[in-house]
């Protein structure tokens, strides 16, 4: 086993393949064997033999800003045909040695990819039954591996796919690395999807009722119109909306919005909050100084916030501001909790998850 398969936005193609090949060096030589602009993937091909195992053990997922899911890779199953794309992929499977907890058939987010969706969706029975057969589906509590894992099935097309697994506690738990979510009534812009997603992705679930409680003091950032503001009051938190713009209207007949007309990066808090959520349109840099002020100074516990990144450059400028935030947490002596990721409700923006320890 020497590849490693990562799921990607279209057109992050090259950011993914950079990113993983700086953090994958300490497993061992390798390079990228594909990342087509557009297809939605990219294939790293170590040297040697199980390579790719090792890393997707050892390389938390969380350090990884592009990638939607990482798994390690069997060899291309291919040709499939027609009247049996089934037991070819599980045979595969079956002399990996491994069992599961539970699979995920799955494609790329593409137009063309998305095609394949009902193909997917018709072959999860003939697999559930083929791999329960063979003994590859475990009971989660039963399970012999040290770790589970979780055995995923990418199909290319409908004549070829690729089999591999992920490790259940450093994965997406979602297929292909996408929440689901609907748009909820009653947000006044779809940024509310992408601080739902944000939440789902970085709160830990053991601490969600803690972190996520009704009662917490919040700031909203540039709040207008309010996307992220509802989000925050719907969950029965008492905000404090910072923006020069317009509020939507019904947030403030709510009771929990305090809407205050300044400047995102000139407000100061009356006492500290236990969120701050920043999505304002300006330089990435200055974004995540303002996190790790707010941080540094104590204002909040946790600082939530969306960089937006330039047409070029956009890895070197991830890079560059996590070394802002880092940089400054050190300086202050500041124990810290840093995530930045590519969510699937961003665009050409990367939410960040910072938290003081």
């Amino acid at each position: 086993m020497t590849d490693i398969l990562l799921y990607c936005r279209p057109g992050f193609e090259n950011e993914c393949s950079r990113e993983f090949s700086q953090l994958s060096k300490r497993f061992g030589d390798g390079a990228i064997s594909h990342a087509a602009p557009g297809s939605g993937y990219v294939v790293f091909r170590f040297g040697v033999p199980r390579a790719a195992l090792t890393c997707a053990r050892e390389l938390p997922f969380s350090s990884l800003t592009f990638a939607r899911q990482m798994i390690a890779a069997l060899s291309e199953v291919s040709p499939l045909e027609a009247g049996d794309r089934v037991a070819p992929v599980v045979e595969a499977v079956a002399q990996s040695g491994h069992t599961f907890s539970d699979f995920f058939l799955e494609t790329a987010d593409t137009n063309e990819a998305k095609q394949l969706s009902p193909l997917c969706k018709k072959l999860v029975f003939p697999f559930e039954k083929a791999l329960t057969e063979k003994g590859l589906l475990a009971d989660p509590a039963e399970h012999r591996e040290p770790r589970r894992m979780r055995l995923h099935v990418f199909f290319i097309s409908t004549k070829s796919a690729i089999p591999g697994f992920s490790f259940v506690d450093s994965s997406s738990p979602w297929p292909m690395g996408i929440p689901r979510l609907r748009f909820p009534a009653g947000a006044p812009s779809r940024s509310a999807l992408k601080l739902e997603e944000a939440w789902n992705v970085f709160v830990p679930k053991e601490q969600g009722n803690r972190m996520l409680a009704p009662g917490l003091a919040c700031v909203d950032l540039g709040a207008s119109p309010g996307g992220w503001t509802w989000q925050m009051a719907s969950r029965g938190m008492r905000v404090t909306a910072v923006d020069n713009g317009r509020l939507d209207g019904k947030l403030l007949r709510s009771g929990l919005v305090r809407h205050v007309r300044a400047d995102a990066f000139t407000f100061v808090p009356k006492e500290p909050v236990f969120w701050m959520a920043c999505d304002v349109v300006e330089q990435p840099s200055r974004i995540a100084g303002l996190a790790a002020d707010w941080i540094a100074r104590g204002w909040c516990r946790v600082a939530i916030f969306n960089l937006k990144l330039p047409m070029k450059k956009r890895y070197e400028e991830v890079v560059s501001c996590r070394e802002i935030i880092r940089t400054k947490m050190r300086r202050r002596g500041i124990r810290h909790e840093l995530y930045i990721k590519h969510l699937y409700h961003d665009r050409e923006e990367v939410t960040g998850w910072l938290r003081a320890c």
